[in-house]
């Protein structure tokens, strides 16, 4: 006669509820990187674009932008149809710090077009310090990814920027203040911000929004102001 023993299933309170935690990690995952671009159409887009065109009817995402070839790390591939100029300037390099988003002394070059190793400087546009607008490019990705240090993640948190809020420059020696005046969100063709003019001296620091995706061009414009005195 054979017998039998059957090993009794052990029986745990997890395995009911794995499919409920996979859902939930998955959901998580999501919201994190989804949130970003939700927020900032909720609270900054409305806000900072006083003046915005009509969007693109396509939503252009990093990859597939990638995926196109069209690399946004190299400055001039932002504005393809846009004449390139040079900018007569003494020095081919000057820094950018900005205390609200822990930027400090990053360097921005004038006649190169990699975003990866530094800010931009818009050929064409104006001096730091003299009357016109200089206009900087820098890269963003989500703002999870910040890294103040990284030239590819450096002007992530820019939406954040208030009115007021300091950018300082060094450029030739020289120190200046400058105050955030304005802010607005235009289609990506859309070059109306490179436009100059001479009644004061501007910087205009631009970036990719919402964050991680091509979609936008946020422009934020600061206005030379005075040192406060000691």
């Amino acid at each position: 006669m054979v017998q039998l023993y059957l090993k009794k299933p052990v029986k745990t309170k997890l395995l009911p509820v794995l499919p409920l935690i996979s859902v939930f990690v998955g959901l998580t995952i999501l919201s994190w990187v989804a949130w970003p671009i939700i927020s900032f159409q909720l609270f900054y887009d409305p806000e900072a674009a006083k003046i915005i065109t009509p969007l693109a009817d396509d939503f252009i995402s990093q990859a597939e932008a990638e995926a196109a070839e069209i690399d946004l790390t190299k400055a001039s591939n932002w504005f393809p149809n846009q004449p390139k100029k040079a900018t007569d300037s003494p020095i081919d390099s000057y820094l950018l710090s900005l205390p609200k988003l822990r930027i400090s002394n990053a360097i921005v070059r004038i006649g190169t077009d990699d975003l990866s190793k530094n800010l931009i400087h818009f050929g064409g546009s104006g001096i730091p310090g003299q009357p016109g607008n200089a206009v900087i490019f820098g890269h963003s990705v989500l703002p999870v990814f910040y890294d103040p240090k990284n030239y590819l993640t450096i002007f992530s948190l820019l939406p954040t920027l208030k009115e007021k809020d300091d950018i300082y420059i060094r450029f030739d020696g020289v120190d200046y203040r400058y105050q955030v005046t304005d802010m607005k969100v235009t289609e990506p063709d859309d070059v109306s911000g490179l436009e100059q003019k001479y009644d004061d001296s501007y910087i205009t620091l631009v970036t990719c929004v919402p964050p991680g995706t091509y979609l936008k061009r946020l422009w934020v414009t600061a206005r030379l102001v005075p040192f406060d005195k000691k």
